[in-house]
């Protein structure tokens, strides 16, 4: 027999797999020997309340034991003979377009600018050490894209594109823990991630798909109005190459330079709505006591705590994003003369800090002129006088919390997470004064609903510029082509269509499937 429960247990009682059977043998009258396995289905925290509840659906398999893995496998074909697509760009859009278009029957041809995940951390240990940015391999370039060194959140408010299960299996399937399929939010971690996403290549190339590293997309090959594939340059051996076939364009949010070659190109885009502001950092231990209620924090058996704020100020939101418990702020920039910062937490979230962007909504129309460009060219802007004031580094410029809300510089800085170093800064003073104003008015806000989160243990690095794409790359809602370009199809996060690594994978499915669509109407 086969029995699903919902349950509501202490975080001791449902802390691991015999204390769960534990709990069911005695609630529901089960007999221990004849248990064989819990299944664990979907598992929440519910923390509004003094006296913490996890919330459980599981599976008892009484006298039977499952007949497959927790997760559903597919069963990747082989393409080598088949007609090519181009994904340009491997982050998560690139990718599962990639794995999508092998289960359409449609051979991937990937080439992405920057390095193998496994080869990416070199460059970023140098960013800490010699305070160098490579442009082609970053935080945010190469395998894996933005994503793979920069948490792995795995969790979406998007439901229209797609499955995210089937995201979640795929990633199961490649060597994920089974554990993100239960989790309401659920996590790889940055130490984990990148395992999956070589798993990920390699099944691509299995398969006859091609991956090409320091392989940079310079220009679109154009027969009349229709892209019939992409010319490129290898940054390791500076030769030039063209791949043909219909392109999947998804090269991430910080792909500038493939931005100003659409403008220039007059292929039509868009100025794009983002949201701008910092990380702010508090001790772990601090967010624990605050979110779970309890001076003594989380105790053994609850994972670090998360938050999320949101607040109307001026007519525009104020808001938390990507929050990472546990975790390490992290230096994102991918030019020299800017600072850009973002979190990421390892699979076991046991950092002594926590922290989040907190941003504010800026909209086209707060950005003068009419240029296509002018929110991206707004991001540099911010971007740089970070740098200046950053001592023209990677050190960072940064503020207690409770000094920022009332404009006094900090003296000194508590410790912070953020490796190349954070120096004091009057961020009050020469940040946008739309934002600087929003932000003190969402922090008091916060901190009234949250007694002790507005605190000077708290601090503010900048800047947290890399929310979203600044540009809209135009596509029709039928087809995801572009608008007046046949053979383009624009993905994922750059594209102004996602939102992380779950939004990008579902968005990069969807053009995979319209991209073999129109290869097999053309053939």
């Amino acid at each position: 027999m086969i029995y699903e429960y919902q349950l509501r247990l202490l975080p001791q009682q449902a802390y691991t797999q015999d204390s769960i059977r534990e709990y069911v043998v005695h609630e529901k009258g089960l007999d221990v020997r004849t248990i064989n396995h819990v299944q664990v289905l979907k598992r929440s925290i519910d923390a509004r309340q003094r006296t913490i509840i996890v919330n459980l659906s599981v599976r008892v398999f009484v006298n039977e034991r499952p007949d497959k893995q927790d997760y559903q496998s597919i069963s990747y074909p082989d393409v080598s003979q088949s007609p090519a697509a181009i994904v340009v760009g491997a982050g998560p859009g690139g990718l599962f377009a990639a794995l999508r278009l092998i289960e359409q029957g449609v051979r991937p041809i990937v080439v992405e600018r920057g390095k193998r995940v496994d080869e990416r951390h070199r460059d970023l240990s140098l960013i800490t050490k010699e305070q160098q940015i490579n442009p082609e391999s970053n935080y945010c370039f190469g395998e894996g894209g933005a994503g793979a060194y920069s948490d792995g959140k795995l969790y979406t408010r998007s439901k229209k594109r797609g499955s995210v299960d089937k995201i979640l299996n795929i990633f199961c399937q490649h060597g994920a823990s089974t554990a993100i399929l239960a989790d309401a939010h659920p996590h790889i971690g940055t130490d984990k991630l990148p395992k999956v996403i070589e798993a990920i290549r390699n099944t691509i190339i299995k398969c006859g798909g091609e991956v090409h590293f320091q392989t940079k997309m310079t220009s679109f090959l154009m027969n009349n109005n229709t892209v019939i594939g992409v010319k490129t340059f290898n940054n390791l051996t500076s030769q030039e190459r063209h791949f043909n076939g219909p392109v999947i364009l998804a090269t991430g949010h910080s792909a500038r330079d493939v931005y100003q070659y659409l403008a220039a190109a007059g292929i039509p885009i868009e100025a794009k709505g983002l949201a701008i502001g910092v990380r702010l950092e508090h001790p772990s231990a601090l967010i624990d006591q605050i979110q779970y209620h309890n001076k003594n924090g989380r105790g053994n058996y609850l994972p670090a705590a998360e938050y999320s704020f949101v607040a109307q100020s001026a007519e525009r939101g104020v808001y938390s994003f990507c929050m990472c418990p546990g975790g390490f702020v992290i230096p994102a920039a991918t030019e020299h003369q800017q600072i850009v910062v973002n979190g990421m937490s390892p699979a076991n979230r046991g950092s002594k800090w926590s922290n989040s962007g907190m941003v504010v909504e800026i909209r086209p129309e707060d950005v003068e002129g009419d240029d296509v460009l002018k929110m991206m060219h707004y991001q540099q802007t911010i971007e740089h006088d970070c740098w200046v004031n950053g001592n023209r580094k990677q050190t960072a410029p940064a503020q207690r919390m409770v000094d920022f809300v009332n404009r006094k510089l900090s003296y000194d800085l508590p410790r912070s997470s953020y490796s190349p170093g954070i120096i004091s800064s009057p961020l009050h003073f020469w940040m946008p004064k739309h934002i600087v104003s929003r932000l003190q008015d969402g922090f008091q806000r916060f901190g009234r609903t949250s007694h002790g989160f507005l605190t000077n243990e708290a601090v503010l690095i900048a800047t947290e510029s890399r929310t979203s794409s600044p540009v809209r790359i135009i596509r029709d809602k039928e087809t995801f082509q572009h608008v007046s370009i046949s053979g383009l199809f624009p993905c994922g996060e750059g594209a102004g269509y996602a939102g992380g690594i779950v939004s990008a994978a579902m968005d990069g499915e969807r053009c995979a499937e319209m991209c073999a669509s129109y290869i097999k109407a053309i053939s």
